[in-house]
């Protein structure tokens, strides 16, 4: 008799609400041991909890991306628990940006801020799980950026993102996360290692909300189906691209 194969396990930051509430949802959904993090280990526990209620194998963890000591214990506990990470998630991300202030008008703080969370944070988490993927027979990295961090349809006059530079930080640390996750997978392009860049479309989260004015063109579950796409593919599937659900996207 062979041995029952062990899951898969996976972990998404920033996961307690939102998109990266949802990829979890649908990730364990398809058998995938998930570990759900977030800053306050608390919020993890009440969302994992909700998770394991409808029978899924979710775990909390605490994981704050803008600390290195949060990042390292968190990564620990992944290897005394689990030995390997077969996906990683960066879903945690910010948007601070004062819209009326244009794209010189933003404050360094807001720049510095944007970036510790969306960029240095995300690739402090990756490097971190790196050892654990590369003991996975095929890890899986999904970056999740935003369409606002393409530079070409930043100059594309016919692109609905073309008059939309109100929140630059926002959109240029999405820039940042693109070109980490081409030289990423160049650097893993040998290994089993995949890794790419998602855009989930103009959610309906609480990020796209207007004071009581809730914005967005697709659902919470639309929006973390490219991430769970990019998270289960094959060895056969791309690395080092750009995605929105099946659609390749400019940088």
């Amino acid at each position: 008799m062979s041995a029952q194969l062990s899951p898969k396990v996976a972990l998404v930051t920033g996961a307690t609400r939102g998109i990266g509430f949802e990829t979890v949802r649908q990730l364990a959904s398809q058998g995938v041991h998930v570990l759900l993090a977030g800053r306050d280990r608390g919020k993890a526990v009440e969302a994992s909890l909700k998770l394991q209620s409808e029978g899924l194998q979710v775990e909390a963890i605490a994981l704050d991306v803008t600390k290195p000591d949060s990042i390292a214990t968190a990564a620990q506990e992944v290897a005394q628990k689990h030995g390997k990470l077969d996906i990683l998630v960066n879903n945690a991300g910010i948007l601070v940006d004062d819209a009326t202030k244009g794209v010189s008008g933003q404050s360094l703080g807001t720049w510095r801020t944007t970036f510790d969370t969306n960029v240095f944070g995300l690739i402090e988490t990756t490097q971190a799980f790196l050892p654990l993927l590369k003991k996975s027979d095929a890890g899986r990295i999904v970056n999740v950026s935003s369409l606002l961090g393409s530079t070409s349809e930043h100059q594309n006059p016919e692109s609905f993102i073309y008059e939309f530079k109100g929140v630059p930080a926002y959109n240029v640390s999405k820039s940042a996360v693109n070109a980490w996750t081409v030289h990423l997978a160049h650097e893993l392009k040998d290994t089993g290692i995949k890794v790419n860049a998602i855009h989930p479309g103009y959610v309906q989260t609480d990020m796209n909300k207007s004071g009581d004015q809730q914005n967005g063109e697709l659902s919470v579950p639309e929006g973390a189906r490219t991430s769970v796409q990019l998270a289960l593919i094959g060895n056969d599937g791309p690395t080092g691209g750009y995605y929105y659900f099946d659609q390749v996207l400019p940088w």
